[in-house]
């Protein structure tokens, strides 16, 4: 699933496309990366770094119960020490089996409903 969230003039833009095992395969035939092991290198060597963001990420939605999209970025970018890196962990915890997100009048709510709510 592959959702698009933003607005064409002052309209606003909220959509959600299904696709199977074909699409992404066709999808993925027009992305052609040519130098597959200076992409996945970097991946590598940060691991263990993300592996530890990812975790107090977790913690920290597990520890509130429930924030904001705009409060959670702002502390996970703090965690992380920039926006980009921040705004990556937002996108992994909205598609965490153990996070909810629903949309509020304003903003989207991360609700933690994994283990040890």
């Amino acid at each position: 699933m592959l959702r698009i969230r933003g607005s064409i003039g002052d309209w606003p833009v909220d959509l959600t496309l299904e696709m199977d095992d074909g699409d992404w395969a066709r999808l993925g035939a027009q992305l052609q990366v040519s130098k597959t092991e200076e992409v996945s290198a970097p991946v590598a060597k940060a691991s263990g770094q993300d592996d530890t963001s990812w975790q107090i990420a977790k913690d920290l939605l597990r520890n509130a119960g429930q924030l904001s999209g705009p409060d959670l970025l702002e502390q996970l970018e703090g965690l992380t020490g920039n926006a980009g890196s921040g705004k990556r962990l937002l996108v992994r915890l909205r598609h965490c089996a153990e996070v909810k997100v629903v949309s509020g009048a304003d903003t989207p709510i991360y609700s933690w409903v994994g283990p040890g709510k």
